[in-house]
């Protein structure tokens, strides 16, 4: 039983740690977007002020919270709501097994209505 509560201790300040460490990170390049941009929402357009500008998120536009170049291009403002939305959208598109979110795919028709057009028409000429 000792051994079952250390262990969970551990993993506790092992969690702790992490989000420590991910508020830390956060901050930097928050506080650098913040100072960077204007304080409007990249899709919504909402204007934000120091009374709510907590509602104000950096997104990283490739998904990948470990990209942050200094020049801020991996960032965009947006509101919670409109964050939430992106992040969903990312989310859809695993889930139907398309992972290359960055690229633009160019895909054919998956239906063409005019396949048997030709034997449809022999078929009512020879009639």
């Amino acid at each position: 039983m000792a051994n079952d509560k250390t262990s969970s201790s551990k993993l506790d300040q092992m969690v702790a740690d992490s989000h420590q460490h991910r508020d830390e990170r956060n901050k930097g390049y928050r506080e650098k977007a913040m100072g960077m941009y204007p304080w409007v929402c990249g899709r919504c357009s909402r204007e934000f002020t120091r009374a709510n500008a907590r509602e104000l998120t950096v997104h990283h536009r490739d998904h990948n919270h470990s990209n942050n170049p200094e020049d801020g291009s991996n960032w965009e403002l947006l509101c919670l709501y409109c964050h939430d939305n992106e992040h969903s959208r990312m989310l859809d598109h695993q889930a139907s097994g398309d992972r290359n979110l960055g690229e633009k795919k160019i895909t054919g028709a998956t239906q063409n209505p005019f396949a048997d057009l030709a034997n449809l028409l022999n078929k009512k000429e020879n009639e």
